[in-house]
């Protein structure tokens, strides 16, 4: 069974200018210690999607249906108070920049203590052991010392990992991380790609990865969304994503990573950019964008997400399974399977 399914989530942004849907109806589901991982470019969805789960998102002017049950509850429909308790305890997130979620004017350890505080009843001894353990799992050396600095005294990569500490102090079940290796180097992008590897095997956290980089994916995930304009439009293990990939806008991003551009003379990039959520394109949302868009596409919303034969891999499109297998098989017989990864 499932720790966290989402069902129909849909969240919508009222603003001066109209409502600006952006997350229609995902769902999805992850099982303690999978990694479920959420890709697209750029405004499709993938944070607002988690934010929602959260109930991070400002409450005036956003409205959110559907439902998302962790392990009984639903978080869409939980009381503020309720919600607190929730997150840090049972979910917890770490965000792109920690630099803009760590406090610049309290000690790492006093920021790391509260987090223990605030869900457990213990001393404030028992909650510095907790915080100093948690620096050490995390892989940051001298964590003694460590508590008494400033974000600003550590490197990028080093907050990341303290964010990471704090993530984790209470041991969630679900975990969200929301690119979690943008702002850093190659190497320290890396150290922390493992570490939540080890974390996952030594914590038995469900986890989503929000990424944009499909290397990540390739290395760290079990199953993907791949989502577009707000919708989920192609949904399989990783292996099924990679290998067997069945929709022109993920055939698109796979055919940008450097492996599959061999040959081509230059790297490929998808044509034109992501729509309009405030006015989004009839039919098919991708059409505008699609070198295999047919008249159907322009008019025709897709068929929902559909299972292969297989019945776990499901796509959303008007191509038929033929055209779609031809196609993908294209894709991966012209290069490796991720940048420099493999699945």
């Amino acid at each position: 069974m499932a720790l966290l399914e989402v069902t129909d989530l849909s969240t919508t942004f009222i603003t001066d200018d109209g409502a600006v849907g952006a997350v229609d109806h995902v769902s999805f589901s992850v099982d303690r210690g999978k990694v479920l991982g959420i890709v697209g470019e750029s405004g499709s969805g993938k944070s607002v999607t988690n934010l929602s789960l959260m109930g991070l998102l400002p409450g005036k002017n956003v409205r959110i249906t559907g439902t998302a049950m962790l392990d009984g509850r639903d978080l869409l429909h939980l009381t503020k108070s309720e919600l607190r308790q929730v997150r840090g305890n049972d979910a917890a997130m770490i965000f792109q920049d920690p630099m803009t979620s760590l406090n610049p004017v309290h000690k790492i350890g006093d920021q790391l203590t509260e987090a223990v505080n605030l869900h457990k009843d213990v001393s404030s001894r028992a909650a510095t052991a907790r915080a100093i353990e948690m620096l050490t799992a995390v892989g940051i050396p001298a964590p003694v010392q460590r508590m008494t600095n400033y974000p600003h005294e550590l490197s990028g990569g080093m907050r990341q990992r303290v964010m990471i500490a704090m993530a984790l102090i209470n041991n969630p079940r679900l975990l969200i991380a929301d690119e979690p290796t943008t702002a850093l180097d190659v190497t320290t992008q890396a150290q922390i790609l493992e570490l939540i590897r080890h974390l996952r095997s030594d914590f038995d956290s469900a986890i989503i990865m929000i990424t944009h980089d499909l290397g990540v994916v390739a290395e760290l995930c079990d199953e993907v969304i791949v989502m577009y304009a707000g919708r989920v439009v192609e949904r399989g293990s990783v292996f099924e994503i990679f290998e067997r990939p069945q929709h022109p806008y993920t055939w698109g991003l796979l055919g940008s990573l450097p492996g599959r551009s061999v040959g081509r003379g230059k790297l490929f990039s998808i044509p034109g950019t992501p729509p309009s959520l405030l006015n989004p394109p009839e039919g098919c949302r991708f059409h505008p964008r699609c070198p295999y868009v047919m008249e159907g596409c322009r008019h025709e919303p897709p068929p929902k997400l559909e299972a292969l034969p297989n019945g776990t891999h499901l796509v959303s499109c008007h191509l038929d399974q033929a055209t779609r297998d031809m196609h993908g098989a294209e894709l991966v017989a012209a290069g490796p399977s991720g940048a420099g990864h493999t699945v």
